[in-house]
């Protein structure tokens, strides 16, 4: 209550304080000029008269600069420059009214210096007073923090701009019951520094023993642009002491935003497959975007949805939301109206393969630009429903290119996937002559077609980590097809993000790949999640092995062999130089077969004619095995 009534009043006190250290200022500058001397006593009047002037005018702007409605205790260097001002200014006011006072001859006698010198000792005096009340608070709310049984002894990995604004937040929040004992760099300049009076005690080989050593209690990451590597070396060592450890958000999901205390959270897998900080170059997006209508196919789905939060930034005129199921449009809608209420968005559902309903979209709305990632993706529900990954995957996308085409689309986008490259299940050959369809078209049209390859993205729809969750909630067991699965794996935002430059880089009739980095093995994937759920896989888990499902590599392959890679303008995206395209009469001849096989239900004709058109497919016949285990 004391405490309370203390931080209400004290602007109070600080006022009748600056009052005081006005007067103390005046007859302290005229003391240093003059000392206590006989030239003192002349200028005796002109001191009296300066602290009658200052009293009343100094308070006045003080005021008038907000000095009196700050809570100082968290004073900081914007407060620091607000000080420097209203004192400037404050003592301009007074020097201008003592001059005019002078040269009225109010008083005779008046030493200019005394103006510069109370300048300054009042600069001392207002600056001093409230980042003494600022220290003062830092000391009682560690006070309080140390007191309580209950306060987190913390380590802050990464002693950069987000590693101090975490150490600040917690000084500055002591209900946090957070103390700062240290930070934790690699950095080798940095070891035995001091942020905020907290010393970088060792790298992130020595955490295990710093942890003891300084009986820390809880971690936080504070490096967002870290890679995978980084982030698991950090949490295996907190998962081995038995503490807590927490991450600020990957670079990906900071784009747009501001990094804040408040994102803190516990770490996510996505965290430990967090790629290397990619290039951004967000010129080249902002010049395709800005000012166009924009068409994004598929925008229910975890890739459009990302697309349009992600294009919405760069301050289009307009996003069409194209899709077949309307609650997952309706999600999109209300997301990005909440988000972007000055955004015109405009909902429109359809199916792709309904020719004269996407021309009624496409006429009515003329986008400029258009994604699309409108696509069957799951492999095994396309193994067992053939007919529909022809006619949605490979009819739909013919459907939305000529429609783009014959409305002047400046740019089409197509997503595809790694399974396109020497596919061994309906899925992937669907998406290879779906890059086929787009490339083609490009041949006739003045749109600039583009195809962005890439392979799995974590947290969509369907993908395992959700898979893995759920098994995990419900005790096991984690399944998994093989113990040497591995795939590609990229975040959802860093994906799209790639996919944006990919789109400014291409020019026409392109294909570009992206670079994934390494493979990276299931089984690892399903023991860490099962880590980060605070249990022990095989112990606590167990994970069982079901066997490789139709249709299902144990490694999937960005590009074929024997076809080139070149560079692009951006680190991480490369241009596939391709020679297994079908010409314009081949590959109307293809999808008019596929598509009446797919009408009649013919099954083993589509596979087998995929064979014989893509020719290096490996589609077998469909299995009577369980197809949906993980």
């Amino acid at each position: 209550m004391a405490l309370h009534l203390r931080k209400n009043l004290r602007n109070r006190y600080i006022f009748l304080i600056d009052v005081m250290f006005i007067v103390i200022c005046v007859f302290g500058s005229y003391f240093l000029r003059f000392e206590l001397g006989a030239a003192f006593q002349k200028y005796l009047p002109s001191t009296l008269w300066m602290v009658a002037v200052s009293v009343l005018i100094k308070p006045v702007v003080y005021f008038l600069f907000g000095m009196y409605r700050r809570l100082w205790n968290y004073a900081s260097i914007n407060e620091l420059k607000g000080i420097i001002i209203a004192v400037t200014c404050a003592s301009a006011v007074v020097s201008a009214v003592l001059i005019i006072l002078a040269a009225f001859r109010v008083f005779i006698g008046f030493p200019r210096l005394v103006l510069i010198i109370d300048w300054m000792l009042s600069l001392f005096a207002v600056g001093g007073v409230r980042f003494s009340l600022r220290y003062l608070a830092e000391i009682e709310n560690n006070t309080v923090s140390k007191a309580r049984n209950d306060v987190k002894r913390a380590f802050i990995i990464g002693a950069g701009d987000a590693g101090a604004l975490v150490c600040r937040e917690i000084q500055k929040n002591p209900q946090l019951n957070v103390n700062p004992v240290g930070f934790i760099d690699d950095d080798p300049k940095k070891l035995n520094q001091e942020i905020y009076g907290i010393r970088v005690l060792g790298n992130l080989n020595d955490l295990s023993r710093q942890i003891d050593r300084h009986h820390v209690t809880t971690c936080f990451f504070a490096i967002p642009s870290a890679p995978g590597r980084t982030v698991r070396l950090a949490s295996d060592a907190c998962r081995e002491k038995g503490i807590s450890f927490q991450t600020m958000p990957g670079i990906y999901e900071l784009l747009g935003g501001k990094i804040s205390f408040s994102k803190l959270r516990e770490v996510e897998i996505t965290d430990l497959l967090r790629r290397d900080p990619v290039k951004l170059n967000q010129d080249n997006i902002g010049t395709i975007l800005t000012g166009k209508i924009v068409l994004v196919s598929g925008a229910g789905g975890s890739i459009g949805r990302e697309l349009c939060r992600q294009i919405a930034r760069w301050n289009p005129v307009e996003i069409i939301l194209l899709g077949h199921g309307e609650n997952s449009i309706f999600e999109t809608l209300i997301e990005m109206r909440e988000n972007y209420p000055d955004l015109p968005i405009s909902p429109e559902i359809a199916d792709i393969r309904n020719l004269t309903r996407l021309e009624e979209i496409f006429e009515k709305r003329r986008p400029n630009i258009v994604f699309h990632a409108a696509a069957h993706k799951h492999v095994p529900l396309m193994e067992v429903n053939a007919e529909e990954a022809i006619t949605n995957n490979i009819q739909g996308t013919w459907n939305m290119a000529i429609t783009a085409s014959k409305n002047h689309t400046e740019r089409f986008v197509m997503i595809s996937t790694d399974k396109a490259v020497r596919p061994v299940n309906i899925m992937g050959a669907s998406k290879r002559l779906a890059e086929n369809v787009v490339l083609n078209e490009s041949k006739n049209s003045e749109t600039k077609f583009t195809v962005v390859r890439f392979g799995n993205v974590l947290g969509s729809r369907g993908s395992v980590v959700p898979i893995f969750k759920n098994q995990i909630k419900k005790g096991g067991p984690v399944t998994i097809t093989h113990p040497e699965m591995q795939r590609y794996f990229m975040t959802i935002p860093e994906a799209v993000y790639l996919v944006l430059e990919a789109a400014g880089l291409g020019s026409n009739d392109e294909t570009f790949v992206l670079n994934m980095g390494k493979q990276i093995r299931i089984l690892d994937l399903a023991e860490d999640l099962i880590r980060l759920s605070g249990l022990e896989p095989g112990r606590d888990i167990e994970i069982k092995f079901t066997g490789i499902r139709a249709g299902e590599k144990l490694s999937e392959d960005l590009w074929n062999e024997g076809q080139s890679l070149e560079p692009t303008a951006h680190p991480d995206i490369f241009k596939l130089n391709r020679d297994d395209l079908l010409s314009d009469r081949e590959l109307t001849e293809v999808i008019e077969k596929l598509t009446t096989f797919a009408k009649e239900g013919r099954d083993s004709e589509i596979r087998q004619y995929l064979n014989e058109v893509i020719p290096d497919s490996n589609l077998v016949s469909m299995q009577t095995t369980d197809m949906f285990t993980v």
